[in-house]
């Protein structure tokens, strides 16, 4: 896999066999895009996927001179578990750890979340977007699978039948970060997503973390509605930008 030496902008072979293109992914910072825009012409990059702080539009506003498009806004949302209280939950549905024959439930489940959810994949018209619909499914049963994706999944189970998940990633001995979530429709509005997060919080204190992120689009104003009456609070934002060369 092609990388530059900062570690700012990587080849993304999933993305790239996805879509047919070459695509990278970068996270831009101060004074890097012309480094980005460099790596980009030497793998012949066809798109690139950027993210880029809220707080930096000086170079949102020169990433925009270059032809770089906003997609999607991504909010990230903490909690201090050394300074909150993980609420009580009175779940609607039965919250455990996956095993492996869960597996085929969540990509069903994921499947149906996320039909046309409107993330940075569905916002640009150049992408085929039954395939931007396939790229969060393959999350999910990549968390499944693959330690390297997701430390921890939870699903949420209600009669036998797996109707919600929760992936989570230890970022550091301190820190679990909430990757992915998706309750069937059938069953939202009933505290599922709820029972997930507080569920989520008593994992992260089990491995003696001290703090939970997890982040969303920021019109995904229902989730964030969520997170809030639980107790997270809003963190930090990125701009999530498009360069198709």
């Amino acid at each position: 896999m092609a990388i530059d030496e900062g570690g700012t902008i990587a080849f993304s072979e999933i993305d790239s066999e996805r879509f047919g293109v070459r695509v990278a992914r970068a996270q831009v910072e101060g004074k890097n895009l012309p480094q980005i825009i460099d790596f980009c012409a030497t793998e012949q990059i066809k798109l690139l996927i950027a993210r880029c702080a809220t707080k930096e539009l000086r170079t949102v506003q020169e990433m925009e001179s270059r032809g770089f498009l906003l997609m999607d806004t991504l909010v990230y949302y903490s909690f201090d578990l050394t300074e909150c209280t993980i609420p009580a939950d009175a779940p609607s549905a039965l919250i455990r750890k996956f095993v492996r024959e869960d597996t085929a439930q969540v990509e069903t489940v994921a499947a149906a979340a996320f039909k046309g959810y409107y993330g940075h994949y569905h916002a640009d018209p150049k992408l085929d977007q039954r395939k931007c619909d396939e790229g969060y499914v393959s999350w999910a049963v990549r968390s499944c699978t693959s330690k390297e994706v997701a430390t921890e999944v939870l699903v949420a189970e209600i009669d036998k039948k797996v109707l919600g998940f929760l992936t989570l990633r230890l970022n550091g001995p301190k820190e679990m970060e909430g990757l992915l979530f998706g309750v069937a429709p059938e069953v939202r509005g009933v505290g599922v997503g709820r029972s997930l997060m507080v569920n989520g919080l008593e994992l992260c204190k089990k491995q003696q973390a001290n703090r939970m992120l997890i982040s969303t689009q920021v019109t995904n104003v229902a989730a964030q509605k969520v997170w809030c009456r639980v107790g997270f609070e809003p963190a930090y934002s990125y701009y999530t930008l498009h360069k198709w060369f």
